[in-house]
């Protein structure tokens, strides 16, 4: 036998409320704000239209976190209208109530502890009465907002598909009151090629307030030099993740530099850019230059993956002014083999105060080329991750790269193939050397503050 709760005298109130429309449409005013949110939810649960309408209206509260109780999906579809509805009526200046508090409506799926406790300081976290832990940013964003404007959040991901029922009636919404309102949009997600439809969607939002795009899905590259100059509009954006940028055989090598031009100039824009990530970029090789020399503000994340790139472009790098801060440097899948390895030399000594994550995963380094990187590795002090999964390595190169690495307080995992050596002709001794470096690292690591793992792949990467 299960018992069920008593519902407190406050639930029964407010039950009783809800079911009196007039009585409750007449007390909302009247009303202690604490009960608003209880009170909203349950208009919620139960349907009650007419009176969630005109509780937007009176809202007591900076932000309506509306996007934490409900999900953007066609069932709620009568919900979201009735509370733009009631926005509607905040928005005519004939009815602006003189308490009107309402600035942001919130249709991200964020601030759900809004919903169990009364409301408090929602400018800032939209979370009533508790202290929320937010992401403190070096350099904070500058949005300049419309004087009485309205500001209207949401969270987008474009698919080939066309928009769910609530996001499209949101646009229509939205662009019919355009002039009274901001549409805001933190977070980007574009998987589609519709550029057309893209664009359009681009030109409804207030892009001064995107923080993150991610293009995940095969551009041309005549498609990314269309969207360049609204990613230069982005002005507050933090970070940006790019990939699979295709150049037909059919573009001229003089179409090709005018369309790179076109996105790499954009970055002179992003003053706030924190976070770079692109992915099997070869149209950028050997004109690189362009991007890194507009990069002046400080990086935290730089991530070149899967991409071919020149000798020019690793030293333009290693002297572009936006890595002075950089705590996470990815080059996994970046064959290096053939380039010289001063660019990336200099690069890990200009990085070393600050570097905490470096990723040379599948780079085929050459031994030559480690023993030139070595000690600058070793200058790297605050690195707590080292990734060197899938280069070739001899049994001798090894032992010196532990040998510096060894030196470096804060590292807690080190990831290796096992040296090649060990399967050939004469692999027993070699064998026999890296289990006495093993025996040596576990005696070593047991005077450490901290876990430390060093971890080798079964399978050898060959030269």
């Amino acid at each position: 036998m299960s018992l069920r709760a008593t519902p407190t005298l406050l639930q029964l109130a407010m039950q009783s409320l809800l079911r009196d429309e007039a009585l409750a449409i007449s007390a909302l005013q009247d009303l202690p704000m604490e009960l608003l949110p209880p009170l909203f939810k349950d208009a919620i649960t139960h349907k009650r239209l007419n009176i969630l309408r005109k509780m937007v209206q009176v809202w007591p509260f900076p932000c309506l976190p509306l996007g934490g109780l409900m999900k953007m999906k066609t069932p709620y579809l009568d919900i979201l209208q009735t509370v733009l509805d009631g926005v509607d009526a905040l928005l005519d200046q004939n009815t602006h109530p003189r308490n009107y508090k309402l600035q942001v409506l919130d249709l991200r799926a964020l601030h759900k502890d809004f919903w169990t406790v009364w409301a408090g300081d929602t400018t800032t976290s939209c979370a009533p009465g508790v202290k929320c832990r937010r992401k403190i940013q070096k350099r904070g964003p500058k949005i300049e907002a419309k004087q009485n404007s309205l500001k209207v959040f949401i969270d987008l991901y474009l698919k080939p598909r066309a928009l769910d029922t609530c996001l499209s009636y949101v646009f229509l919404w939205a662009r019919e009151r355009k002039a009274l309102l901001q549409l805001g949009c933190k977070k980007l997600k574009i998987n589609t090629v519709a550029i057309q439809n893209i664009v359009k969607i681009l030109e409804m939002l207030d892009l001064d307030y995107v923080e993150e795009v991610e293009v995940c899905c095969t551009w041309k590259l005549s498609t990314l030099a269309i969207f360049a100059p609204y990613l230069g509009q982005m002005k507050n954006l933090l970070s940006i993740i790019l990939s699979h940028i295709h150049v037909p055989a059919s573009i001229t090598p003089e179409e090709e530099k005018q369309l790179v031009s076109q996105f790499t100039s954009q970055f002179s824009n992003l003053q706030y850019l924190q976070d770079l990530s692109l992915d099997s970029i070869d149209f950028l090789k050997g004109q690189m230059d362009q991007l890194f020399r507009c990069l002046e503000v400080p990086l935290e994340i730089l991530s070149i993956t899967d991409s071919k790139i020149s000798e020019s472009d690793l030293q333009s790098l290693s002297q572009c002014p936006g890595i002075r801060q950089l705590k996470h440097l990815n080059l996994s899948g970046v064959i290096l083999t053939d380039i010289s390895p001063e660019p990336l030399r200099v690069l890990l000594e200009r990085v070393a105060a600050t570097l905490k994550t470096l990723d040379l995963e599948n780079c085929m380094i050459m031994d030559s080329q480690l023993d030139v990187l070595l000690p600058a590795l070793s200058q790297c002090a605050q690195l707590i991750m080292f990734n060197y999964l899938r280069n070739p390595i001899s049994v001798s190169i090894l032992e010196r790269l532990l040998h510096h690495t060894s030196g470096l307080n804060y590292l807690s995992l080190e990831m290796y193939s096992t040296p090649w050596e060990i399967y050939g002709a004469q692999g027993a001794s070699y064998h026999k050397r890296l289990e006495q470096l093993r025996e040596e690292l576990s005696k070593a690591m047991q005077h450490l503050e901290h876990n430390r793992t060093v971890w080798f792949s079964v399978a050898p990467c060959l030269p």
